[in-house]
């Protein structure tokens, strides 16, 4: 790290969800915190004859009642959820629409799959009702549609693009954006990710895969089964700490760490070494010792091998004695490229309130994952540093470090 880059610290000053939860970032945590899940019976526009019938959808969301009418045509829900979500986090944050753009200011939005609602939706009028795509399906259903957006609505002028790394999406987006503002390349970010990803073709394609539980997602636990698709946006605004303070902004807290690594082992099965030096460039980056770390928001998506595979990583970086754990999904559902953005907001709002949320569903500790998973109640415990995982398919690994200021 450069003298230069180290002054340049980061924070969080805004931040905004849409989630299973309903929303707003609120809602996540008290869904979080509570060991509320927020996964229900699945609901699709066509008849789904699948053996998966239960997702984490966004509940009772109408876009119309955010967008302005000229925007909706171009927005698939993915699109759709980022701009709520944006909203909420510059609103936060002391930001009027356009105050926060300009040359300055930069957008990066992760997604797994981008337009998958408007690619399901058109692929099925096409094969199945020979009906002609909608002048409109390209613009939506581009994945950089979501940071463009972005960027038209506040005047964001900066490095505008949208990053897809699967499962890391979100992860790597808030990094990139974290490592431009520290490089001096930009002074502010809106960053995070996005997904609206629960489609027949999608369902269809997971079960596939055979990684979907039928009934309950259990991270960590003996007897787990798989993991819950789910669905969502969460939207950072990052500052350099001078510019926050400089406008008399209050941080959340503060972005100090990021580490990014490519198992490059195999395009579906874990690797242990990838997300251990992940882990540790993240601490490296942030100037800190594992020993520091108090709370792990893990990445823990209750397939049997890759909570194995994340629990030695973390046993490779801290020792015997990992710091305490918890996996959120069996809330939110995994919302692929969305579901780093709301384990961020999750793992902030721990920091903040020294509340570690609880990984829910959990039955009996699995020997081979040997770390405190915070079973089934939250924690209330010291929380000063945190760190948040999220590891994809292909072997791309992303952890974020916060700290409070």
């Amino acid at each position: 790290m450069t003298t230069e880059s180290a002054r340049r610290r980061v924070v969080v000053t805004g931040m905004g969800a849409v989630s299973a939860a309903g929303v707003g970032a609120a809602p996540l945590w008290a869904a979080a915190k509570g060991g509320v899940s927020c996964i229900r019976p699945l609901k699709l526009a066509r008849p789904y004859p699948g053996r998966i019938k239960i997702a984490a959808q966004v509940p009772d969301f109408d876009p119309a009642a955010y967008l302005e009418p000229e925007l909706l045509p171009y927005c698939d829900p993915f699109t759709q959820f980022s701009i709520v979500a944006a909203d909420e986090a510059l609103a936060q944050a002391g930001f009027g629409r356009k105050e926060v753009g300009g040359p300055r200011t930069a957008v990066v939005i992760g997604t797994g799959i981008g337009g998958a609602t408007t690619i399901d939706d058109t692929s099925y009028g096409e094969y199945a009702e020979g009906k002609r795509p909608d002048t409109l399906s390209v613009p939506r259903l581009i994945p950089s549609a979501a940071p463009t957006t972005l960027g038209m609505r506040y005047g964001a002028k900066g490095p505008t693009f949208a990053l897809a790394s699967a499962c890391s999406s979100a992860t790597q987006a808030i990094g990139e954006a974290f490592e431009m503002l520290r490089a001096g390349r930009a002074d502010r970010a809106i960053a995070g990710g996005a997904e609206a990803c629960v489609t027949n073709g999608s369902m269809r394609a997971w079960e596939a895969l055979r990684v979907l539980t039928p009934d309950l997602c259990r991270p960590f636990s003996a007897r787990r089964n798989g993991m819950t698709l789910g669905e969502g946006a969460a939207v950072f605004i990052l500052e350099t700490l001078d510019a926050a303070l400089a406008r008399g902004a209050t941080p959340l807290c503060e972005l100090s760490g990021y580490g990014t690594t490519s198992d490059a082992f195999d395009p579906l099965r874990a690797d242990v070494e990838g997300p251990a030096r992940c882990m540790r460039l993240a601490l490296e980056s942030a100037g800190l010792a594992p020993a520091a770390v108090d709370y792990l928001n893990a990445h823990g998506t209750a397939t049997y091998a890759n909570d194995i595979t994340e629990s030695e990583a973390m046993r490779a970086v801290f020792g015997d004695r990992p710091p305490p754990v918890s996996s959120t999904k069996p809330i939110h559902g995994h919302a692929l490229g969305a579901s780093g953005g709301l384990e961020l907001t999750v793992t902030i709002n721990a920091l903040r309130e020294q509340i570690a949320p609880p990984t829910i569903n959990f039955v009996e500790p699995d020997p081979k994952c040997r770390v405190d998973p915070i079973p089934n109640e939250a924690r209330k415990m010291p929380i000063r540093v945190a760190l948040s995982n999220s590891f994809a398919f292909g072997g791309v690994n992303a952890t974020l470090v916060v700290q409070a200021i």
